[in-house]
This record gives C-alpha cells, structure tokens and sequence, in this order.
C-alpha cells in the first residue's frame, strides 16, 4: 500500500479517536465524574477504630439494607462499635414495635423515641399529652428524642404527626423540652441543611451535585431559611439551660463552623454529632483538625449512612489517619478530594464515645 495512503488513514483514524474523546468530555455530566488518584502516596486500610465506639446517629436501617440484627451486630463487633444509638422519630405503637424488635441486644442498642405532635395545631392541651406519651415511652426504654427534624417549614420528621409551621424554639414546645431536661433524656435535633443547598444551582456552587439533590426552595410560602433556621435552635438552646440539644449534621454549619463554635462557647447543655457531614468537612482538614481539638468535649461520632463495611471504614480513616487526596464519591457524592483528620488519642477516645457516655449515663434531675 502506497505510505502516504497508510499515513493519512492514519492521521484520520488518529484525528477521529480524539475527537470521539473530546466529545465525550464536552458531554461528560458532573455527576458521572469519577475522578481516581494518582498520587503514589501513603494509604491507610482502617479495619477497626481505634478506640470504642458509641455510634450517636443512626436509625432502623435493617429493611432498607435488607441486613438482620445479628448481622448489624457482627458488623458493630468487626469495627468496634459498642453501641449503636437508633433515632426512631417514633411513638405509640410504632415505638413499641421497634423496642420489641430490638430487645434481643439491649445492650448494643439504644432506641430514642420521638414528640407525639397530635392535636398541635387545634388542641390547647396537647402538650399534656405529649408530654404523657414522652414518658410512657420513656419507661418503654427510650434514652433520648430524635432525630427531631426541621428544614424550614416547622418539625416534620416525628411520627405519626408532622408539626409544619412550628419550630422547635415555638413557646408551645417550652413544656415539653423542660421535661425532657428533667428526665435526662437528651434531644438530637436536624436543622435547616447544608449551606450548598440554599445557593444557586449553577456552575457556581462547588457542591452541585448534592445541592441540586437537597436544594432547598426558598420561594415556599413561611418557610425559614438557613440563618433564621440556626436561629431556632440558638433560642431553643438559650431558653432551656436544663435540657440537652445534639445538634446533627455539626448544625449544617460545616460551611462555617464558627457559628456552632460561638454557640459551644455560650451554651453548655449543646453537643454536636458528626454524622454525614464527613464529605463535606474532609476536605478541609487542617481546620477540622484545630475545630476538634478546640472542641473536643462536646463533638460526637455518629454515621447516618446505612449499615456498610466500607462506610464505617472511611469514616475511621477520615478521624484517625493523614491519608491525603482520595475520592469517596458514591458514599458522599461529591466530586472533591478528601483528606484525613489525623486527630490526637485524645480526641479521638472522647469523640468516639467518651462523650457520649457523658450524656447517655447522666442521671435525671
């Protein structure tokens, strides 16, 4: 065959291969992005935490992963988890069932009930009531309340009844948070979201991916938004020295976590759970680093995310290691790189489990 015929079949099979390949990276969506490192840098496997564990923040996950409860259990013995603190957002017979079907480990599981809300918006006396069914649940074995939950729109996240258009910090709620202070059982409460969610869904927003998902709408009639909504559990916190609030999620102000350090430094009945909000604090570690070690007393570990080997793993290896540079997109979905917290002995044993036990095992008043 003639070289210059064999050359330019060449350059045209060579010219079409890129062009395919720059076509597929201009149509490339963000959300398909699955970069992989190629730093030939330290990695660090974690197979276990490095101390006991207290896991603050989960929920009943068996029917969603389709594990069973003696496999949970293996699973908490293999990573070091003692206790596993289930928030049910439950009462009456729902509680109930959940409590019966955990009974079986009544030492590996906490369960936490929820606020009855029936009758809030029409009946003056329904805080007696909720206040009876807190304690009913309470001698049911209930250590604790959550996950109390409100983006925006009032407290929706208990069952049976959601109590949309009050939030927690509303004068009708001030009985029963008292009494949950007298009780001693502490409150895990959800406010507002992730900063990323209430920008703009645009090449802009460095979260896309997770703020398209979660994105909170802030043309919706009476709804709160992200600075009204810390506002709430600031009022909450404040006007009920005698009860404890665990804010989850670091309060959604893991965009800037000096707005929860302030709130440590004046309120001391507050404590903040770690829980999905590994992926969006890992990236900048060196400032998580100091965050923990400022306020080590009063952060706790909890996961949210399912019941998985590798989710326990990554987060051990966020807490304990200096591992750089390396993606967790399918459990974060973010398409940043995270890094290692490489946190002290020291705060790791609190934020694992010491201060929780603080707040498990505190007597009633």
């Amino acid at each position: 065959m003639n070289k210059r015929l064999t050359y330019g079949w060449i350059g045209w099979l060579l010219l079409g291969t890129l062009s395919a390949l720059g076509q597929g990276v201009e149509n490339l969506r963000l959300m398909d992005y699955r970069p992989k490192s190629i730093y030939r840098i330290p990695k660090t496997t974690v197979t276990k935490a490095k101390y006991p564990v207290i896991d603050v923040h989960s929920h009943d996950f068996l029917m969603k992963s389709g594990a069973d409860l003696g496999g949970w259990v293996r699973l908490m013995d293999q990573y070091g988890i003692k206790k596993t603190i289930v928030l049910t957002m439950s009462t009456g017979a729902r509680f109930d069932s959940l409590v019966a079907k955990y009974k079986r480990y009544p030492n590996r599981f906490d369960l936490w009930c929820g606020f009855d809300f029936t009758g809030y918006n029409n009946d003056p006396t329904w805080t007696d009531h909720a206040i009876k069914e807190l304690e009913r649940c309470q001698k049911m074995g209930a250590k604790g309340i959550g996950e109390v939950g409100d983006k925006g729109l009032g407290l929706f996240y208990d069952r049976p009844t959601r109590a949309y258009g009050m939030h927690i910090d509303d004068p009708r709620m001030k009985p029963l948070l008292k009494r949950c202070g007298e009780l001693g059982m502490p409150i895990n409460i959800h406010v507002a979201e992730s900063y990323w969610m209430y920008q703009k869904v645009d090449s802009t927003n460095d979260g896309l991916i997770n703020a398209a998902k979660w994105h909170v709408y802030l043309n919706q009639p009476d709804i709160l938004n992200h600075e009204q909504m810390i506002s709430t559990l600031e009022h909450a916190v404040r006007d009920n020295p005698g009860t404890t609030f665990i804010a989850c999620h670091l309060a959604n102000c893991d965009y800037d976590l000096s707005i929860l350090g302030k709130m440590f430094d004046q309120y001391p009945n507050l404590y903040a759970d770690i829980s999905a909000r590994y992926g969006e604090t890992a990236t900048i570690p060196r400032y998580m680093k100091k965050f923990y070690e400022q306020y080590q007393d009063r952060l706790l570990y909890g996961t949210d995310m399912g019941i998985d080997d590798h989710m326990y793993q990554t987060t051990f290896r966020i807490l304990q290691t200096a591992d750089e540079h390396f993606y967790e997109v399918e459990h974060y979905y973010y398409h940043w790189p995270l890094h290692g917290f490489d946190l002290s002995d020291q705060v790791l044993k609190k934020v694992y489990s010491e201060n929780a036990e603080k707040l498990l095992y505190r007597k009633k008043r």
